[in-house]
């Protein structure tokens, strides 16, 4: 619901406070008082184009905010939206909306973070459906009625199977196009059979490179590493006073200290021999390293022609044997799809075909779903365009048939005539911008739960209307506020009467300006102004307290 709203220096309007209520808000005045600068205040807060015309003269700029508080599936439908914008949501639901409008320039503010008229305009589509202009109007647009006439039969799961079945068509269509689009030419496929043969010929393994160049590092400084090694060797264990002989001498020592400190010097003597140990293992890993690193000059060779036999792999499909593997299975798979490409094609088309039968079998079955909703929706329909003035009016909901997509193959459209001998039209080809508000209170009447736009604006709905089809739409619209919240401004005092929260506009004019003000009446003052679009006078007023007293009875 919209909560409240604050215009500044829009068109008469200096400042005007207004909190709205949650089901049927009127809104009331004479003509010309500017009740509609208040549609235009919400047209703004919903996206509508601003002009420095709006701007009040001898005002710089005009601002426009307002509250609205969503929740269910508004709120979700919302929150996609603002969430691909990058806008982060309010608080317990709630939505800021702020609009300034210069001579020059104009800013938006959703949540205090900036946006685009465009995301006004989204998000206005989601929350608010006004009954004004005949080409803004949400039921008017086929794909809205299609979306309200599922919601109503309760079709989700219909359209789930049929979107799954969708989803894995699209895929696959995708899959085909791409297995087309990279098909290679017999030229190209000479070349990667060239490529494959080249890498299978050479054969190689993981991690071959790594350890081939470390072993040749080895074999190439293998004379250092056996001079160096062998050195090392011989000074600990074979050349004179080695580290084998200066450890035999301080063994002397020690089991001479022995004789005078035998705890401790039997103690030093396990460690001595410790130490002894691994010197003598230590010359004997040097020795042997030293004999196995003695490669003689064939393999040394081999390795080197293997080295380079990767290198030149990698140099040409690499960078990195891994990258080579990466290569060989990128190419066979394309000379497969070159080899194999009837059997690829003929697979995607069975696939294709199978697919395709499915979902035309469950669009079938979701037409006739449809269909009976259809008639449900048009019967009862009807029937409330009848309490609405409407006494011989026909409603109908006609199909035709489309390529089976995501929503089905039914195109749908609602066709309404007001008169008998006149033939059922598109709601998009009535006239009168009356008699349509009045089709479309009867149409949300009876969608009013399947219906998600939480708002609904009527603006002077009761166009050429009067007495009892007055009384038949005021009450229309209180059983509609039930479930949504209205807008509407009527010049009609049995309208009026019906609504929960009563807005009066009002001019007057100081000197050489004119005001236009708003006020939220009381229940003295709702009395009032039903007396005054009564005519005025006592008499007046005593019927109007009479409505108002009534309406008070019904709704409680």
């Amino acid at each position: 619901m919209l909560k409240w709203m604050h215009l500044e220096n829009l068109a008469l309007v200096e400042k005007a406070d207004m909190e709205f209520g949650r089901g049927f808000n009127v809104i009331s005045g004479e003509t010309g008082a500017g009740k509609s600068v208040i549609m235009g205040g919400v047209a703004l807060l919903l996206g509508d184009r601003a002009d420095k015309s709006m701007i009040r003269i001898g005002a710089a700029r005009c601002e426009i905010s307002g509250e609205f508080q969503l929740s269910g599936l508004s709120l979700e439908r919302v929150a996609r939206v603002l969430d691909e914008a990058g806008i982060p949501p309010g608080e317990n639901g709630s939505l800021l909306v702020r609009r300034v409008i210069t001579a020059s320039a104009g800013r938006n503010f959703i949540n205090e973070s900036p946006v685009t008229l465009q995301i006004l305009h989204r998000i206005g589509e989601l929350l608010v459906d006004t009954h004004a202009a005949h080409e803004d109007q949400h039921l008017l647009k086929t794909r809205n009625q299609l979306e309200m006439l599922d919601r109503f039969a309760k079709l989700g799961p219909f359209l789930d199977k049929i979107r799954e079945i969708w989803d894995a068509l699209s895929a696959l269509r995708r899959e085909r196009d791409s297995f087309a689009a990279t098909m290679p030419s017999a030229e190209e496929t000479a070349r990667f059979r060239r490529d494959a043969s080249e890498i299978e010929k050479a054969d190689p393994k993981p991690g071959e490179d790594a350890e081939l160049e470390s072993r040749h590092a080895v074999a190439a400084h293998a004379k250092n590493i056996i001079e160096l090694a062998s050195g090392a060797a011989n000074g600990l264990t074979e050349c004179e006073d080695s580290i084998a002989d200066r450890l035999g001498r301080i063994r002397r020592s020690l089991s001479d200290m022995e004789k005078y400190d035998p705890e401790h010097a039997g103690r030093f003597l396990e460690m001595l021999e410790e130490i002894s140990h691994l010197v003598s293992e230590l010359s004997s890993g040097l020795n042997s390293h030293a004999s196995d690193v003695d490669v003689d000059e064939g393999a040394f060779h081999s390795m080197e022609e293997r080295l380079r036999v990767l290198q030149t792999l990698k140099r040409r499909y690499g960078p990195t044997l891994e990258g080579v593997f990466a290569h060989l299975e990128t190419i066979r798979a394309r000379i497969d799809a070159y080899d194999n490409a009837e059997q690829h094609r003929v697979e995607f088309a069975k696939k294709e075909a199978a697919l395709l039968e499915q979902l035309r079998s469950e669009c079938a079955r979701l037409s006739a779903v449809r269909k009976k909703a259809a008639d449900a929706v048009a019967s009862k329909t009807a029937a409330e365009l009848r309490k609405l003035g409407f006494k011989k009016a026909e409603f109908s909901v006609t199909f035709s048939e489309t390529a089976p997509g995501p929503d089905g193959a039914d195109g749908i459209e609602f066709r309404f005539s007001a008169n008998p001998g006149v033939p059922v039209m598109p709601l998009r080809e009535v006239a009168s911008s009356g008699e349509l508000s009045r089709v479309m209170l009867a149409i949300k009447t009876v969608l009013a739960e399947a219906d998600a736009v939480p708002i609904l604006i009527f603006d002077e709905i009761d166009a050429n209307i009067g007495g009892e089809t007055a009384s038949k739409v005021g009450d229309e619209i209180a059983s509609l506020a039930r479930a949504k919240q209205i807008l509407c401004i009527s010049h009609l005092p049995q309208i009026a009467s019906r609504a929960a929260v009563h807005f009066s506009v009002f001019k007057e004019s100081r000197g050489d300006t004119t005001h236009t003000y708003m006020k939220r009446l009381d229940a003295s003052g709702r009395a009032g102004e039903i007396a005054r679009m009564l005519g005025g006078g006592r008499d007046a007023l005593t019927l109007a307290e009479k409505m108002l007293k009534l309406s008070w009875n019904e709704e409680s």
